[in-house]
């Protein structure tokens, strides 16, 4: 089952259960107004079954706009939790490679905040490379969502855009390269009722257009993941509250070539082959 918000025709924002390919169940009429009390619920699986049983309104997607699958939740990210990963942050800067390779296989991992939910862009809605950065790149992402008790409850797809030339100028400027104006994309909804196992069979992959034309792709697996779903989600929540709950991106195993820079204008599509797709377009933020 996958979880959405949208924006009707009166442009107000609701709560919708994707029904199939072609239509979202409206929870409004059955007082579901926001994502929160679903994700803080003890059997989610089981109480979005029971909405289907009842008559509620079916849209189609020509009807609505989806928004990101998020409302006042914090969006954290953990890096360094693929091999690839590990490898592309060494390459990039000499001064740091060290620090990349010792945290790999540290008992604690990398995570740092990425954005507040306000500023998240939904599907559909341009992603921001930035304009005093020469060396951008968008990072593929699986997201954990994660309820205010720390519970993996959903599943949604990221986009972790990067500036790969200021991070490797110095390790300390990593808040300025990962966390500016449209630098996380999460969408397009969340997926509901599946185990870590399966989410680890899962395929990501990626596409970038650039007029048109192919210019990369890259595919890896959920299963390179190093660390479990819930050794990340306890290390968030360690020392830390998350009165709304949490969205955590769990790092990336597509990383284009070292020559390789996104422009504005490029689309960015990636999916998750048990969730679905995100694409959004670049501009210069």
């Amino acid at each position: 089952m996958k979880l959405c918000r949208f924006k009707n025709l009166h442009k107000e924002i609701h709560i919708g259960l994707i029904a199939d390919d072609s239509t979202i169940l409206d929870l409004a009429p059955a007082g579901i107004t926001n994502l929160q009390p679903l994700l803080e619920s003890e059997d989610l699986p089981a109480q979005l079954s029971a909405l289907t049983t009842q008559n509620l309104p079916r849209l189609a997607f020509s009807e609505v706009q989806l928004c990101a699958p998020v409302e006042q939740q914090e969006v954290w990210a953990a890096g360094v939790t693929y091999l690839r990963s590990k490898k592309a942050r060494m390459e990039e800067s000499d001064f740091s490679a060290t620090a990349y390779d010792r945290v790999y296989v540290a008992e604690r991992p990398e995570i740092f905040f990425k954005s507040l939910a306000e500023k998240v862009v939904p599907a559909g809605e341009p992603v921001g490379i930035r304009k005093d950065a020469r060396w951008s790149v968008p990072e593929p992402e699986l997201a954990l969502v994660l309820n205010s008790r720390g519970q993996v409850v959903g599943y949604t797809i990221g986009n972790d855009m990067s500036s790969r030339d200021i991070e490797g100028e110095n390790l300390l400027y990593l808040p300025q390269a990962k966390t500016y104006h449209r630098s996380c994309a999460l969408g397009p909804c969340i997926k509901v009722g599946v185990t870590e196992a399966e989410a680890r069979s899962w395929k990501i992959q990626i596409q970038i257009q650039r007029n048109a034309e192919t210019v990369f792709t890259g595919e890896t697996s959920v299963g390179q993941i190093k660390r479990t779903f819930e050794e990340l989600a306890t290390f968030l929540f360690r020392s830390q509250t998350f009165p709304h709950g949490a969205v955590l991106l769990t790092g990336t195993g597509v990383v284009p070539p070292d020559h390789f820079t996104l422009e504005e204008n490029d689309v960015v599509q990636i999916d998750i082959s048990g969730i679905g797709t995100l694409q959004n377009t670049v501009v210069r933020v």
